[in-house]
Order: C-alpha cells, then sequence, then structure tokens
C-alpha cells in the first residue's frame, strides 16, 4: 500500500504550500483574501472539467473532446435563448446546455460502449467534428449581448467586501456548481454500485464482464455524465465572462489532463479521487496565475505544466518499479 507521504496527494499539498510560500515571499500581497477569491474563480470551470476526466479516466479510457462539447453547448444554448426566448430564466438555460452538453457526450459513448472503438481516436474525431460542426452551421461570432439572465447570474455573488486595503474581492454563485459537482460524483463513486462498475471496468474489462457489470451501460453513462458536465462548464464559463465565444476553451484540455494525473489518476484506469484531482487543480491554477509573480515569465506557463505531467506520472511509476522489484 502507498505511504501517505509518497502518494500523489500528499506530494503535490507540499508542492502547493512551497509555491504559496515562495510567492508570498515574492509579493506580500499574494496571501490575500482577494488573490483567493481570484484563485477560486479560476478553479470552477476547470475543475469541473477535470471532475469529468478522472471519471473517465477511472473507466481506462481517455476524452479529449469535453472542451469542444463545452463550447458547443453553450454557443448553441446562447444562441437558441437570443433566437426563440430571450427573457429565458437562468436555471433553463443552464438545463438546456447541460442537456446538449449530454447528448453530445452519448455521441461518444455511442462510438465508445456501442462500437467499441479506442477512446482516444473517437474524442480526438468528436473534438473536430463538434467544432467543425458548430462554426459552420451555427456560428463564429462572438456574442457579448447574452440573455439578460446568463447577464444577471453572473453578478450573483455568494460573498463579497473589501479588504482593509481597499482591494475588491467576491466569491460568484458559480462555485456552488462545483460544490455540487464534487459532491454528487463523489456520491456517485463510493455509495452506488454504478460507481464500483466504473472502477471495476477501469481496472479490468474482462474481468469486469465476468463479474456480471454491464460494460456497455457503464461506459455508455461515462460520457453522458461527462457530457453533461462539459455543457455546465461550458454555460457557467460564457456566463462568467459575460460573452459567448465559439473559439475559447481551445487547447484546456493540456491543463485539465495534468491537474487529473497531477492528482493520482491512473491512464491505465482503475484509480482515481476526487480530493487528489481537486489538489491537482488548484496547483494547475496557481501555475496559470501566480507564475510572473514569482519572477517567472508567462511564456513558461506551458513548459512548468508539461514539468509537473512528467514528474505526476514519472514518479508513480517510478516508485511502482522499485516496489516490485523489492518484492521479486
Amino acid at each position: 500500500m502507498t505511504s501517505l507521504l509518497t502518494r500523489n496527494e500528499t506530494l503535490v499539498a507540499v508542492v502547493i504550500v512551497l509555491f504559496c510560500i515562495l510567492a508570498a515571499v515574492s509579493d506580500p500581497n499574494f496571501l490575500t483574501v482577494t488573490t483567493l477569491s481570484d484563485l477560486l474563480r479560476a478553479s470552477i470551470v476547470l475543475g469541473i472539467f477535470a471532475i469529468g476526466a478522472m471519471l473517465v479516466l477511472i473507466s481506462g479510457g481517455i476524452d479529449v473532446s469535453f472542451t469542444a462539447v463545452a463550447v458547443s453547448a453553450m454557443y448553441m444554448t446562447t444562441k437558441f435563448s437570443l433566437a426563440f426566448w430571450p427573457e429565458m430564466p437562468w436555471y433553463l438555460i443552464f438545463t438546456l446546455s447541460v442537456l446538449l452538453g449530454a447528448g453530445l457526450g452519448a455521441i461518444n459513448g455511442l462510438f465508445i460502449a456501442g462500437f467499441g472503438l479506442p477512446t482516444l481516436i473517437v474524442t480526438l474525431g468528436t473534438l473536430s467534428v463538434f467544432r467543425g460542426f458548430l462554426l459552420t452551421f451555427v456560428g463564429s461570432d462572438r456574442i457579448s449581448a447574452l440573455p439578460p439572465d446568463m447577464r444577471e447570474f453572473s453578478r450573483m455573488v455568494i460573498a463579497r467586501g473589501t479588504t482593509e486595503g481597499g482591494d475588491f474581492y467576491n466569491l460568484p454563485w458559480s462555485l456552488a456548481a462545483l460544490v455540487v459537482v464534487v459532491g454528487l460524483t463523489a456520491f456517485i463513486l463510493h455509495k452506488t454500485m454504478l460507481g464500483r462498475s466504473i472502477f471495476a471496468i477501469g481496472g479490468s474489462v474482462e474481468s469486469a464482464r465476468r463479474i456480471g457489470i454491464n460494460v456497455r451501460q457503464t461506459q455508455f453513462f461515462v460520457y453522458v455524465y461527462v457530457g453533461a458536465l462539459a455543457g455546465l462548464a461550458g454555460i457557467l464559463h460564457g456566463s462568467m465572462n459575460r460573452m459567448a465565444d465559439p473559439f475559447s476553451l481551445v487547447g484546456l484540455e493540456l491543463s485539465v489532463i495534468a491537474a487529473v494525473v497531477l492528482g493520482g489518476a491512473r491512464l491505465i484506469g482503475g484509480y482515481g479521487t476526487i480530493t487528489g484531482t481537486l489538489l491537482g487543480v488548484a496547483l494547475i491554477v496557481l501555475v496559470q496565475n501566480s507564475l510572473i509573480v514569482i519572477g517567472i515569465p508567462s511564456t513558461w506557463q506551458s513548459v512548468t505544466i508539461g514539468a509537473l505531467i512528467l514528474l505526476g506520472t514519472g514518479l508513480p511509476a517510478y516508485q511502482a518499479k522499485r516496489a516490485a522489484a523489492r518484492a521479486g
């Protein structure tokens, strides 16, 4: 059993603490309520994406189409609302985006669970198909005049205030969506037979079949659920940024997968934790938003994230190799 001191979650937590200490030394204003609220805000969409990506990795697959699903669901929902019901309540707008995301996720599920095609190949294909369809048939214009209720939701906050130094901070209600997603996913994974089935097929598909698990239904659920989460993340992104941009979120896949891998999820499937994933998200957000504070040019962001991925995957592999050598 992996020692607490060598688990990915512990290592990532230590790196986060060291990074915060370094940033605080470089800029004493770093450890403030304002900075914390900004980092939490930046974690919402990335965190929801990461929870979905974690679920796919646990099931033994990999999904790179979630950003395309998110943007497509968000943009189509916005266009529909503006065209047919500009006064649509925000909760119906969000529901529609989630349903559209689930529908696009079902397309992935059909090819993967129904036809048994490789997950990476399918999602690479649908990544291009969804984006191409969106830009060709739905629209390519950036929409800043969002439905009124989407703009209203972006102004809804859990808490707001001003620090003694005069800096403003707020916690948006979008953060509650991440909390709900975390709670629901934790319940599914650890309190239901469906969750046990997801872990089982990630460990070994054949073994899962032999003990009576319906592999196809479980895989199909995973991609529909991840599509729904992507639809939610997409509409939250559009609302918080007050713009429906069909070109947004492009390239975020690397950061999301990095966060999940850093959190300890195995690329071969069968293992992953929500705690580790959230810690991975926290580290990636720190890297993305605070490198310049400690004197590292922002152009090194991709290099840093790539190095963290190598560290997050290489160290557990090295530890497993050493453990196998000792056992032998």
